[in-house]
């Protein structure tokens, strides 16, 4: 049976990740490599596993955390989409069940604001910590005074926290932002879709969702 470890340690798809971050480098987008991917996967099976779903569901959840920016590999533009086919083949070449490849490739299609929807738990999952990715470490660019939006307000948020409360009824992203670098107004002007998303994907796996910046509940 695949697994986790399995995924993270081929080295076909470590290169893809790789080369695929390395576009977007080129096109000067924020990071989208090994870290982001990781974190992504990590927080997926938070959600999944603290919410009490199977072990193995919350294994494949990690899998497509850890593959769903692959796409990024073709164009930036319908990335979800080639993700899913990309992982399809790999997945199929690796022996993965059929069934677990169906629900990672739905979950990677789906993982995009603008073509996206919470299909499943997995989907929904992966959603919830794609969207909450948000660090200054992911921001590549050192010159401060060529900052775009999406430099300034990845670089203005001090610390991130993707929480459910103890009753299981609520997640939470709160987020600290330095408003120096960037005003709450960008953050939203760059992330209310996907905000607007989250919360479809909370839904999805009976949740609330609320955005707290500050400690001000804003969504």
């Amino acid at each position: 049976m695949l697994t986790y470890e399995d995924v993270k340690n081929n080295t076909a798809i470590r290169t893809y990740i790789q080369r695929a971050d390395e576009s977007l480098i080129a096109l000067g987008f924020t990071e989208h490599s090994f870290a982001h991917v990781t974190v992504v996967a990590e927080n997926a099976a938070y959600i999944l596993s603290t919410l009490g779903y199977p072990e193995r569901t919350v294994e494949v959840a990690r899998i497509a955390g850890f593959l769903h920016d692959i796409g990024n590999l073709v164009n930036r533009i319908d990335h979800s989409q080639s993700g899913a086919v990309m992982a399809f083949r790999i997945l199929d070449n690796l022996d993965c069940d059929p069934e677990e490849i169906a629900t990672i490739v739905t979950a990677i299609g789906n993982h995009d604001e603008g073509t996206g929807q919470p299909v499943n738990a997995v989907a929904a999952a992966l959603i919830l910590a794609d969207k909450s990715d948000v660090r200054r470490s992911r921001v590549r660019n050192r010159d401060m005074a060529t900052f775009d939006i999406h430099d300034r307000v990845n670089y203005s948020v001090k610390k991130s926290q993707l929480k459910i409360n103890e009753e299981h009824t609520l997640i939470k992203l709160k987020l600290w932002v330095d408003t120096k670098y960037g005003s709450v107004m960008d953050y939203f002007e760059i992330f209310m879709g996907r905000m607007l998303l989250c919360r479809k994907a909370a839904e999805t796996l009976g949740l609330q969702f609320k955005l707290m910046i500050n400690e001000q509940p804003l969504i």
